[in-house]
Formats: structure tokens, sequence, C-alpha cells
């Protein structure tokens, strides 16, 4: 069993960064922006970007496990398990995620998590934190990428069976 960590890139840090501050500043600032606006909308407008912000930290990846028979993806309160024995292929491909569209996920509050589409990879799914330093797992039936803070033993871990 080997873990990696699951490190936080540029881009990462500034998106989540900034939710956060946004978050704040709706919750302390517009009250008094907001004084003419019915309470209901003043109370909706107030809460609804912090309410995305806590939506999105249960999706924090904090780490990868891998074992002799599963990937773990590790989450704040659960862990996301991909099978080994469907493993076709890993491999190191840095930025594999540019110029990809998100199709249903989290595009960068505290990870980039979900499913995504892009012409080299078709469609896959994402549990990144890290843009830069992407491994790209193909299996029988899917694609996924994740980005672990060696990505080159990683790969090296999983084909060393």
């Amino acid at each position: 069993m080997k873990t990696y960590q699951a490190p936080w890139g540029r881009a990462l840090i500034v998106i989540s960064s900034l939710l956060v501050v946004l978050s704040v500043a709706n919750v302390v600032g517009l009250p008094l922006l907001m004084a003419n606006v019915p309470r209901g909308v003043g109370i909706f407008a107030q809460w609804a970007l912090p309410a995305i912000v806590l939506c999105c930290l249960p999706f924090m990846i904090r780490g990868y496990v891998i074992t002799g028979d599963a990937i773990l993806i590790r989450r704040l309160f659960w862990t996301t398990r991909l099978d080994r024995a469907d493993l076709k292929s890993a491999e190191v491909v840095p930025k594999a995620m540019s110029k990809s569209l998100r199709t249903c996920g989290n595009g960068g509050g505290f990870s980039f998590t979900g499913w995504y589409w892009s012409k080299p990879l078709g469609f896959y799914r994402a549990f990144v934190t890290d843009l830069n330093r992407t491994v790209v797992l193909r299996f029988e039936k899917r694609t996924v990428v994740v980005s672990p803070d060696e990505p080159e033993d990683f790969v090296k871990q999983l084909i060393s069976r």
C-alpha cells in the first residue's frame, strides 16, 4: 500500500481562496447593500454563495492510496474506489485537463472533480487538485484523471503489480 498527497496547484488555490473571500463578503456586506430588497430575496442572495462553497467542501481530494487491488481516492468524509483489475494503462500527462469542458462537476472549489470531456481523452472523470501534475488512467470502460504529488512514482507503482 502506497499513499500519495494531493497537492493544491496555483489555479485551485486562487479559485478556492476567491470563493471563500467572496462568501465572507456576501455574508457580511450584502445586508448593508440590500436594505430596500424584500427579506426573502436578501437572505437568498446573502447565503447562496456560502451554501455553494459548503457543498464543494466534502468533495475535496485529500490524497490517493494504491493497494494491491484498488486505487483509493481519499475525500473529506469518504473514499472513492477504483478497481485495478480493470486498469488498462496509466500515463503521466501534464496538463491533461487543458481545453476540457466540464459536463457536470466542480471546476475549482477545493478540487476539480466530476465529469469532463476533451478531444484527446473523450469523456472522463476527474479527481484533481493540481492541473500540472496529472495522470491519465484508462480502464476498460472509462478514463480517469488524478493528480498525485509524485506522478511518475504513482504510475510506476501501478505498473509494477
